[in-house]
């Protein structure tokens, strides 16, 4: 690795951990941000999480008018800071992308996580995610599975 960061919105989180795949990201990233809204919504402590507070509140505040409270402060602190952050939702894309915040979504995160050889198949986890309430568009998993060469 070389001194990769990324901050985590709790969606990403979430999803990788009810599928037992959480340890992907510090096998991906030398550093995993999280604003402190996103802590109350995972809820789990990890060694490898390091909560970052945000310093624009009136930027997360008007952001929380469009997108959930944990992917507003995501989104702030990947603005403050120039750091990309995973996001799944789409609206909270659109908000991303508009204040021109890199970002990536927990399938590529799992497309990099092959392609790095952490994982053998993608296609078994995309199965567990939408097992585990993850939604992905049939678009979404055939587009990633021609990406991973499935």
């Amino acid at each position: 690795m070389n001194n990769q960061i990324i901050i985590a919105d709790s969606t990403c989180l979430i999803g990788l951990e009810r599928i037992g795949q959480l340890d992907i990201l510090p096998q991906l990233f030398d550093s995993i941000f999280i604003p402190p809204e996103v802590a109350k919504e995972f809820g789990i402590s990890l060694s490898w999480l390091k909560i970052k507070s945000i310093s624009d509140q009136g930027l997360t505040l008007s952001l929380k008018m469009l997108v959930d409270d944990g992917e507003a402060e995501a989104i702030t602190l990947a603005y403050e800071t120039k750091i990309k952050v995973i996001l799944d939702d789409q609206q909270a894309r659109k908000v991303a992308k508009k204040m021109k915040v890199t970002f990536i979504g927990t399938i590529g995160i799992l497309i990099q996580a092959k392609q790095k050889g952490i994982i053998d198949q993608i296609k078994p986890l995309l199965d567990d995610l939408e097992n585990n309430g993850f939604y992905l568009s049939y678009n979404l998993k055939q587009e990633a599975l021609i990406i991973a060469g499935e």
